[in-house]
């Protein structure tokens, strides 16, 4: 559980510090997701959750 813990503030803290360097770059990219449509949202979102627990599997000794 503490693992799951630290990775979830490791994503808060990386995306905080997208918004503090890159911040009209995240209002563009916002605006962008925007217009997509929710089923290309939906596939990128599976696409890269499957990808990181891959990557956990990996780096865990799968």
């Amino acid at each position: 559980m503490t693992d799951l813990l630290t990775a979830v503030a490791m994503a808060i803290a990386l995306e905080g510090i997208a918004y503090a360097l890159f911040p009209d770059a995240m209002k563009r990219m916002m605006a962008i997701a925007l217009e997509q449509p929710a089923a290309n949202l939906r596939t990128a979102g599976l696409v890269a959750a499957v990808f990181g627990v891959g990557c956990v599997w990996l780096i865990r000794g799968g």
